[in-house]
C-alpha cells in the first residue's frame, strides 16, 4: 500500500461539518492545522473524534486532517467522529458492521429548538405571577 492513498469523507454534527483526510501514517492528528488536544481542549472531546479510529485499532497507523468549521467544540468533535467513520468505511468496507454497532456510522439529528413567539426560549415560560 503507497502511502500517498487517501480516504476523504464528511461529517456533520448540530451546526458543525467536518472534512476528514486519513492517509497510513503514524497516528498524527490534527484539526485547523492544530493538534487534535490543542484544538478541542477537553480529553473527552479528544475521546470522542479518536473513538472510530480506537474502535477498529487503527489509533496509531492512520493520520487524519480535518477541517471544521460552524457550531461550537463539542459538535465540531462529533462531526470529526462521523467524517473519520465514513473514511474508515472508504478504507475498508468491512469496518461498517463494527463502527455502526458502536453508533459511529449515524448522524446525530438532535439540533436546538426554535424560539417560540410569545416565550423566552423555545419552552421557558414567563413566570406566572397571581397577584
Amino acid at each position: 500500500m503507497s502511502t500517498n492513498v487517501q480516504y476523504a469523507a464528511t461529517g456533520r454534527r448540530k451546526e458543525a461539518a467536518a472534512h476528514a483526510k486519513i492517509t497510513p501514517g503514524k497516528g498524527i492528528f490534527t484539526v485547523n492545522d492544530k493538534s487534535l488536544a490543542e484544538y478541542l481542549c477537553r480529553n473527552t472531546l479528544v475521546q470522542v473524534a479518536q473513538k472510530p479510529l480506537s474502535v477498529v485499532d487503527l489509533l496509531g497507523r492512520f493520520d487524519v486532517v480535518c477541517h471544521c468549521k460552524g457550531g461550537g467544540v463539542a459538535g465540531q468533535a462529533g462531526a470529526i467522529s462521523l467524517a473519520v467513520s465514513r473514511a474508515l468505511v472508504q478504507y475498508n468496507p468491512e469496518y461498517r458492521g463494527v463502527l455502526r454497532k458502536e453508533g459511529l456510522m449515524t448522524r446525530d439529528p438532535r439540533a436546538v429548538e426554535r424560539k417560540k413567539y410569545g416565550r423566552p426560549k423555545a419552552r421557558k415560560r414567563f413566570q406566572y405571577s397571581k397577584r
